[in-house]
Order: C-alpha cells, then structure tokens, then sequence
C-alpha cells in the first residue's frame, strides 16, 4: 500500500486521475456484467421451465390423441374380425353343405353305376339271345329259299330281279295313269283361260318382223365415188377399217357399196361415217377420223332416242337416264337375228296384256319385259346375262318383281311371282313365232329336225319317229304287241324329259305316240 501511494505520488496527476477513472469503471462494468448475467440465468431458468411446461402439454397432448387413435384402430379390428368370423363360419357352413351334396352325388353315381352294369349284363343277355334268333331265322329262311329255288328253278337273285322289275313296271303304270288323269283335269281347267290369254295377247300386238345379219348397204350416187372412197393403193379402205373396224366391200354392183360386221353398232357408226363423207364429198385419212368422231357423237343421241322412244311407246317413263341409255343399246344388238329392242318391246307388250287378262299388275310385267335382256348390251362377265342384268338393275332400286322376273327368264333363279311366269312364256312366244329368228338354212333345218328324231328312235318298242310342223311335233310309232296303253304314256313322258335335257329349241314341243298293231291275212 505504501508503494502504491508513492507511485501516485510520483506519477503527475492528471495520470492519476485517469487511472482512477478507468479502475472504476472497470469495477462498475464488472458490477454491470454480473448483473446481466444474474439476469440472463434467471431467464434461461424460466424459459427452460416454460419449455418444459410446454412439453409437458405437448405430451400429454400426443398421448391423448394416440391412445384415441389406439381405441379407433381396436375397435376397427375388432369389427373386422367379427364380420371375417361371421364370413368364416358362413363359408364353413357352405362347405358342410356341399360334401353333403357331394357324398349324396357319389351315393348316387354308385347306384347309377350299379343299376348300368344290371343293364349292361341285361343287353348282352338280350344282345345274345336276339344273335341265336338272328342265326335261327337265317338258316330257316336258307332253307326255305333252297326249297323255293329247287320248286321253281329259279336263283335267288334272279327271282328279287324278277319281283323288282314287276313291282316298277305296276307303280309306274299306276303313276302314269294317275299322272294322265291329273292332266287331263288340269288342262280341261286351264286350257280355257290360258288359250284365251295366250291368243288376245298375241292377236292385240303386231309387230314387224325385225331380223338382223352382217351386212349394211350404203348407196352412193354414182360408181365414180367408190374410187375416191378406196383412194389412192386403197389407204381410204385401210383408214376407214381402222377406224370403224368395220370391213367395207367395194364391187362391181352399181351405186352400191356394203359395210360388213357382226356387231350392228359398230356397222351403224361405220354407215353414219360414210354417210358423212360422202354429203361433204371430201375422203381422206384424216377427214375420215373426224368424220367417225362426229359419228359417235351423233349416235349417242340416237341411242337415247331410242331408249326413250321404247319407254314412251310402252308408257314406262320413270327410268334413270343411265337405264334408258343401256336400253337405247339394245337397237343396235341382236339375239338369234332378231333386234333385241324390237324383241325386248314384243316381250314387253305380250307380257303386259296378259297381265292385263289375269287382273296382275301390267306396269310391272311391261317393265320386266321390256328389261328382261338387258344384260345382253352390259359388258362382258362370267355370270349369265340375266344375271347380270339383274345385278345392274339393282343399283337403281329396281323392284323386286321386275329383278326375280328377269334372273328367271332362263331358269337361272327359281320364279317368285307370277309376272316371273308371264315374261318367261312371253320371251318364249316372240322368239318361236315364225320369222322372229331370220331365215334358217336348209342344211341346219334338217339337221336339228333328224337329231330330235334320233333322241327318240332310241328308245324300245320304236318303229319309225317322224318330225312335223317343223319340228314341233314328234310323232312316234311303236309296236302295238310290246308296248301297252299304259307303257306308251310312260314312253310319251321319257321322250319329252330326254328331249329336254338333251336338245335346245324354243317354245314346246309335242310327243305324240301312236301304237301300230297290224293283221295281215293271205287269201289264196
């Protein structure tokens, strides 16, 4: 203590007072920090305290929800193991249920297996003793047809034959007269009304009779032409074939030059062509092209001129324009030689006034009748023309009636109404009626008339067969001792049904039979 009062006393004064200054600070600071931090653990004591309050909340909080939580969960699982106990003894009571039907099934199959092995052993009992009857009755009746071979000299075989062939010749002599009988009345009752039909249908319509063949004449108006018409080495002739593929003949017959060419369109462009070079008096390769064009141009026009002409003149006016074209076609083809347009208005009209006598529907039969060949101008396909004309017809809705008619006219289909019946029997009236189909030559005459004379010599009990009415009617002599009444109807049926089959002709023709049975005595 002494030596710090003699240092003050040696340190001036103003340096005493600064380091009194700052030594009670220093002290007064050191106060200060105690006391703050007196503080700061009083306040970390009562934070920690309210900390762990507040935990103490927090867990008894927590524990609270779990245990609510643990008492949800209980009382779930508790209800699932109900409801999986209930399921569990419902099951158990299920499969109880079903070994008992299943026990009572398998009680049941070995009852049924039991009562079939009875029946099993019951059939080959049954089974043997119906083979020991079987065998029984084969050597009786072996024996009894020994007795009966060695009584009438016949084999077996030849007496079943024999039995066989009487019991035929009885039923078809049976048949044939019930099948005479069955004609007879219906003819008696048809033959009116049908003859009746048949002839104001036929007597109401008239129409030219229009054949076809291969040639067209042209006439020119004098000879001079038919040298600018062959030109120069003939290059005219080739161009002109060329473009028409129509053959033209120029020869010594004055004024006269002929086109020829099976098919009646091309001949008619090629006759339209020519026709045009000759009023403009100019013939050379070039005008003839331009002389052809204008040619097709022109017969589309008459083309369907003529398919509205037909449906005006038959009074069928509601046809879509792509039909009344096809049907203008038909002026320009042919069938058997005769104009199919010609032929297609003919069917129209029979089977229209028929219709009109048997109360049916006529707009139906001219319109089936006017369309029924259609398909003979369609393009070429492997279907019959009918077919495809009926196939064509029904892109434009066509009536049904109308369609069955025309697939039906040649048997393709079977006919569904009667106007079916009524344009098949027209279509065969307007190409048998005479010079529908053109001339006929001589040789093919004779040939067709002996080939149905020949169908019918080759049957028994035939003399001599004679075809009549060119060839319409077969006449057939048979032997009068071999051939009874009865036998020769039944020969009548075979010669027209091999007819049938084997040869083609239109319309019908008539068998007739006639027995012969001669007495010849000597007087000397």
């Amino acid at each position: 203590m002494g030596i710090v009062i003699n240092l003050f006393l040696l340190v001036p004064a103003s340096i005493v007072f600064f380091a009194a200054g700052f030594f009670l600070g220093r002290f007064f600071l050191e106060r200060l920090g105690t006391t703050k931090v007196l503080e700061a653990e009083e306040r970390a004591v009562q934070i920690v305290q309210e900390a762990q309050k507040e935990a103490n909340e927090y867990k008894d909080l927590k524990v609270t929800e779990v245990n609510q939580e643990w008492k949800k969960k209980r009382r779930e699982f508790d209800q699932e193991v109900v409801i999986k106990n209930n399921k569990f003894n419902q099951m158990q009571k299920q499969v109880q249920q079903r070994e008992g039907q299943l026990k009572k099934q398998a009680q049941d199959n070995r009852d049924m297996e039991r009562r079939l092995q009875d029946q099993r052993k019951e059939n080959e009992q049954v089974q043997e003793s119906v083979t020991l009857r079987a065998a029984e009755l084969e050597r009786i009746i072996s024996e009894q047809n020994e007795r009966l071979e060695s009584i009438s000299g016949l084999q077996s075989e030849d007496a079943r034959q024999m039995l066989i062939d009487n019991m035929i010749s009885k039923a078809r002599e049976e048949a044939t007269e019930t099948i005479h009988q069955i004609h007879e009345e219906a003819e008696q009752e048809a033959e009116r009304l049908a003859e009746k039909t048949l002839l104001t249908a036929i007597q109401r319509i008239t129409f030219e009779q229009a054949t076809e063949n291969a040639l067209s004449v042209v006439h020119i108006q004098t000879d001079e032409l038919k040298g600018r018409i062959i030109g120069r080495e003939g290059r005219n002739i080739k161009a002109f074939e060329n473009a028409t593929g129509v053959d033209i003949i120029v020869d010594d017959t004055p004024e006269v030059v002929i086109l020829s060419c099976f098919d009646p369109l091309r001949r008619e462009l090629a006759k339209l062509t020519l026709q045009k070079l000759l009023s403009e008096g100019v013939i050379h390769p070039v005008a003839i092209e331009k002389a052809y064009e204008d040619a097709s141009k022109e017969i589309a026009d008459v083309i369907m001129s003529a398919g509205e002409d037909a449906l005006s003149s038959l009074q069928l006016p509601d046809m879509p324009a792509e039909v009344v074209k096809t049907v203008g076609k038909m002026k320009f083809h042919t069938v058997y030689g005769q104009n199919l347009l010609q032929h297609s208005r003919e069917v129209a009209m029979l089977a229209g006034v028929m219709a009109t006598e048997l109360k049916l529907d006529a707009r139906l039969a001219k319109r089936a009748g006017l369309l029924h060949d259609i398909g003979l101008v369609l393009p070429a396909t492997d279907e019959p023309h009918a077919i495809s004309g009926r196939n064509f017809l029904k892109r434009f809705n066509e009536s049904g009636v109308v369609l069955n008619a025309i697939a039906a006219h040649h048997g393709e289909v079977e006919k569904e109404s009667p106007i079916a019946e009524l344009v098949d029997a027209a279509n065969v009236i307007s190409l048998s009626r005479p010079g529908a189909r053109g001339a006929m030559t001589a040789d093919g005459n004779v040939k067709r008339l002996e080939s149905l004379e020949e169908i019918a010599k080759g049957f028994p009990g035939v003399i001599k067969t004679y075809a009549l009415q060119a060839g319409r009617e077969i006449r057939v002599i048979v032997e009068g001792d071999n051939v009874s009444d009865s036998q020769a109807d039944v020969l009548a049926h075979d010669i027209a049904h091999k007819i049938e089959s084997e040869a083609q002709y239109p319309g019908q023709i008539k068998v007739s039979i006639v027995r012969e049975k001669r007495s010849v005595a000597y007087a000397k």
